[in-house]
């Protein structure tokens, strides 16, 4: 039997990254993946949904051309089966150039089921394959409630949504996450009646609360409805459609119905080890270095529930894969990065106000905020709508957290990221020249105005 330095299962986001750096550090690897390299993200999540959420800001720019002095009299209509045949050729390119990377970096990648057969053998397809070290990427999987009907026809996983040939006419999101807030975005610009139906006070619940209320009122704006603490109780038929029965007596119709209350750590890779290797709420329990409870094997990305992003994935496998060949390298995830892909964006990083008044107190924060209807670019743009809010630590000026809700919000939070990292204070960014006309400047703002200092906002108390 071949030994191999590190057997990597599955070919996710955390996965081909460890395998990459485990092989760019000499390790001979071997790499197993059940389905189609590239995980949740490239093939039902991330870029799918960003190939659709790129045709709802072409409709909306499209219907707000006007304002610019260019008509456009003609009804617009969504061809879905041309843009499930897009989405996938795009889909199709990111996948085929992660077995582009592997293969130049002399990965072994191999098709099939894997688990874990003891502490250094994985069995797939009938055979055993032994390493010095194994890392688990076994990725996620969709989450469903058992409540009666939930199994009618009509109901589709965000894995399913992504593949239908028609816009429904009347679309039902049940959870008001960021996967349901974004499909809420595209369905309701593709034509849909879209309706959010979310337990929680309010979507978005783990974001700042800025960001849940502004993106609330933008979507009563484009019509979609917003349903909050409704619990949903069952799914009935009315014909054609399904009727969910929330509790309270609400009752939402509609043809097609999205069960979008998040993912689970998908822990089949687990195997023969699955009772040795320690777990906690359905999720592997890993250390600061991604590894288990055994020394040689590790755990990274949406396995360990640490932190169920893509971007988060990448610095966990990178991280396993080079203490797995001896290194002693921490994965801090101080500063990840959440966005939601909505139109317009929301985007935040670090502590969100709620969390950083409760961790320091309320008399020592300060809370700066600049609204893009004073940024020149934006209203240039003809998106006046949101605002950069910024925490920071009154004494040092240290940022805790950035919360963003505007056009581009995605790309504008990955400079305060940097900063934060850097440990770059508040009153310091808002010394740094930015350019001028852009929507970056709207952050340097809200460092000023968190000092109390902001030149472009009317002076506080008059």
């Amino acid at each position: 039997m071949k030994q191999y330095d590190i057997a990597v299962i599955g070919g996710g986001p955390a996965g081909y990254i460890a395998a990459i750096k485990g092989a760019q550090l000499g390790a001979e690897v071997i790499l197993f993946e059940k389905d189609v390299l590239g995980g949740t993200c490239l093939n039902r999540g991330c870029i799918p949904t960003k190939t659709y959420l790129k045709g709802a800001e072409a409709i909306h720019q499209i219907r707000s051309a006007s304002g610019y002095g260019i008509m456009n009299d003609s009804n617009i209509t969504v061809d879905m089966k041309k843009a499930v045949l897009h989405k996938n050729s795009v889909v199709k390119q990111l996948t085929q150039g992660v077995g582009g990377l592997l293969k130049s970096n002399r990965v072994r990648v191999v098709y099939g089921e894997a688990q874990m057969a003891g502490e250094n053998t994985i069995t797939c397809g009938g055979e055993v394959y032994s390493a010095n070290s194994i890392i688990l990427c076994g990725g996620s999987k969709t989450h469903r409630i058992p409540i009666p009907g939930i199994d009618d026809g009509n109901v589709l996983t965000s894995d399913e949504i992504l593949d239908l040939q028609e816009v429904p006419e009347k679309l039902a999101i049940i959870g008001g996450g960021v996967i349901g807030c974004e499909m809420a975005a595209v369905f309701s610009h593709y034509g849909s009646s879209v309706t959010v139906i979310e337990a929680e006070s309010r979507i978005l619940p783990q974001m700042d609360a800025e960001l849940s209320e502004a993106l609330s009122d933008s979507f009563r704006k484009q019509k979609v409805e917003i349903l909050t603490s409704h619990a949903v109780e069952k799914i009935t038929r009315s014909g054609s459609r399904s009727v969910i029965c929330c509790a309270g007596g609400k009752a939402v119709e509609a043809d097609k119905i999205l069960l979008s209350i998040g993912r689970v750590s998908d822990l089949n890779c687990l195997g023969a080890l699955k009772d040795r290797i320690s777990q906690e709420r359905g999720k592997v329990i890993v250390d600061e270095y991604m590894k288990t409870n055994i020394p040689n094997i590790y755990a990274a990305g949406d396995i360990n529930g640490k932190s169920m992003l893509a971007h988060s994935a990448f610095k966990m496998g990178e991280a396993a894969a080079e203490n797995a060949m001896g290194g002693h390298v921490k994965c801090s995830l101080k500063y990840v990065p959440g966005c939601v892909y909505t139109l317009p964006e929301c985007a935040g990083a670090g502590l969100t106000e709620e969390a950083a008044c409760e961790k320091y107190g309320s008399e020592n924060i300060s809370v700066g905020k600049f609204p893009f209807s004073a940024n020149g670019r934006a209203l240039a743009s003809g998106a006046p709508e949101g605002f950069v809010k910024v925490i920071a630590e009154k004494r040092y000026g240290e940022l805790l957290g950035v919360h963003i809700f505007g056009t581009d919000a995605a790309e504008m939070i990955a400079e305060a990221v940097s900063l934060m990292t850097a440990e770059i204070p508040a009153d310091e960014i808002a010394g740094m020249i930015h350019a001028h006309p852009t929507y970056s400047e709207a952050f340097m703002e809200a460092c000023a105005d968190s000092a109390g200092r902001c030149m472009h906002l009317p002076a506080r108390g008059k």
